[in-house]
């Protein structure tokens, strides 16, 4: 097939296009700055519709990753790349008759703050996500799958916290400061969260490119992960293991935790133009304080896919990763 990513420069992005061109796919990408994929390459921004039209011309699906990721700044720049560019994306598809898009949104749109316990995937909920990249992400979920039509098979997949070798969103960020002693456990340590290695997330994103069309699986959204919930304690000591360092021991309350992290995103508020993280914030207290796993049934039939990578395999991979990069 012809399929455009959008997004190709970030970790699953890049991974999806290479795979889809590893097996033959024409693939086209479309980012802001170069991918170094050596694949077709059409730059721009993802709410510039000249640019996207340019690049969704003649294919037969397209891949739509690309997001604002971070978890504060301005809701306006949320609203731009995800809401904006996801209305684009799907214009483009319709204008250059794109039998299937897969949208790739993320499980934050369906919480509203509390526990996940052995869920599918819930109706995006714009309104009661907890944060401005969950709330913009579910408004474009909605607008994705409202286009779904005879003539345009819309799938939306939720990763849930993609991690693996190379990623410096997730498991970057935990190392980085356990190396600085600045790593509480927040609450018990105890919830049971789900996660997904990139190698699985990858399969599946390209299982779904195969399976959403009209005639198949579309018109729905589907929790993706690895289906191995576990203590986000003893997650987090693999992830920083697997560089070489202690697990974290301290323990902060989760109701100071959040009361820090409401302090500290009215410091950040008080930057504008910094697009960093802060160090903590509400929704990362909720994110690790609050059990978040899902019934995998429907994906996996719906997909026709399964993980290939366990976690304790993926741990193992990133241990080596890091045993070679890792100075």
């Amino acid at each position: 097939m012809k399929v455009l990513v959008t997004g190709a420069s970030g970790l699953l992005g890049g991974r999806t296009a290479s795979a889809l061109a590893g097996r033959g796919d024409e693939v086209t990408v479309l980012q802001r700055r170069p991918s170094g994929l050596g694949l077709r390459e059409v730059l721009g921004d993802v709410a510039d519709a000249a640019a996207v039209a340019a690049a969704t011309e003649g294919q037969d699906a397209v891949v739509h990753l690309a997001a604002k990721v971070n978890v504060t700044g301005p809701p306006a720049a949320y609203h731009q790349a995800n809401v904006v560019g996801t209305r684009t994306v799907v214009a483009a598809c319709e204008q250059a008759g794109v039998p299937r898009l897969v949208n790739v949104s993320s499980p934050s749109v369906a919480h509203a703050g509390t526990s996940l316990v052995g869920v599918g995937a819930g109706p995006a909920d714009p309104v009661h996500a907890r944060s401005p990249y969950a709330r913009s992400k579910a408004e474009a979920e909605q607008i994705a799958l409202a286009a779904d039509s005879s003539t345009l098979a819309v799938l939306s997949l939720r990763p849930h916290l993609v991690w693996g070798p190379g990623d410096t969103q997730l498991v970057g960020r935990f190392v980085a400061r356990a190396r600085t002693g600045r790593l509480p456990l927040i609450g018990t340590g105890a919830v049971l969260v789900d996660t997904l290695y990139i190698d699985n997330a990858v399969d599946a994103l390209v299982a779904a490119v195969d399976r959403c069309s009209p005639d198949g699986v579309h018109g729905e959204a589907l929790v993706v992960t690895n289906g191995e919930p576990r203590p986000i304690a003893e997650i987090i000591a693999g992830w920083v293991g697997a560089a070489g360092l202690a697990p974290p021991v301290r323990h902060l309350p989760a109701s100071l935790a959040r009361a820090a992290g409401a302090a500290t995103e009215a410091l950040w508020s008080l930057r504008p133009g910094d697009d960093q993280d802060p160090p903590l914030t509400r929704f990362v207290v909720e994110q690790l304080s609050t059990a978040h796993w899902f019934d995998q049934r429907r994906t996996r039939a719906a997909l026709a896919w399964t993980p290939a990578i366990s976690l304790d395999e993926g741990l193992a991979e990133l241990a080596s990763w890091y045993s070679r990069h890792d100075s």
